[in-house]
């Protein structure tokens, strides 16, 4: 299937709170780009540690996929959760709904004097 991005949104604010908000009015989306933060406060002291949060925020990501959305991708840059972790969750959340295949790695920064990457975290891609 061919990708033609006409529509986009770039959120920063509380994703859950969009999310429950957009699931509400009924919309839907092809597709869906997650760059959680770690551990993060809200402006009236909520708390988000991204072990404790993201399965239920994935799980709403699911429910404002379209019929047939195209991605959902995922970055971590927390040491808990690496890459099959994520691929699990995505499993586990996304792959209810859907038929997909997780395809998830380590994210690295190269290191000039070893030759070796810096692990950074891990990302994860959904294809449907």
């Amino acid at each position: 299937r061919q990708m033609c991005i006409r529509d986009r949104r770039w959120i920063v604010d509380d994703a859950q709170k969009f999310i429950s908000r957009e699931i509400r009015r009924g919309n839907h989306y092809d597709g869906i780009i997650l760059d959680p933060p770690s551990y993060g406060r809200g402006t009236n002291g909520e708390m988000w540690k991204l072990e404790d949060c993201i399965y239920d925020l994935m799980e709403s990501c699911t429910q404002l996929l379209s019929d047939k959305p195209l991605f959902v991708l995922l970055n971590s840059y927390t040491t808990g959760l690496s890459a099959s972790v994520m691929s699990y969750l995505l499993q586990m959340t996304v792959g209810k709904r859907f038929d997909i295949t997780v395809d998830s790695q380590e994210i690295g920064l190269p290191v000039k004097q070893t030759g070796m990457p810096l692990p950074a975290g891990s990302t994860a891609i959904v294809h449907f």
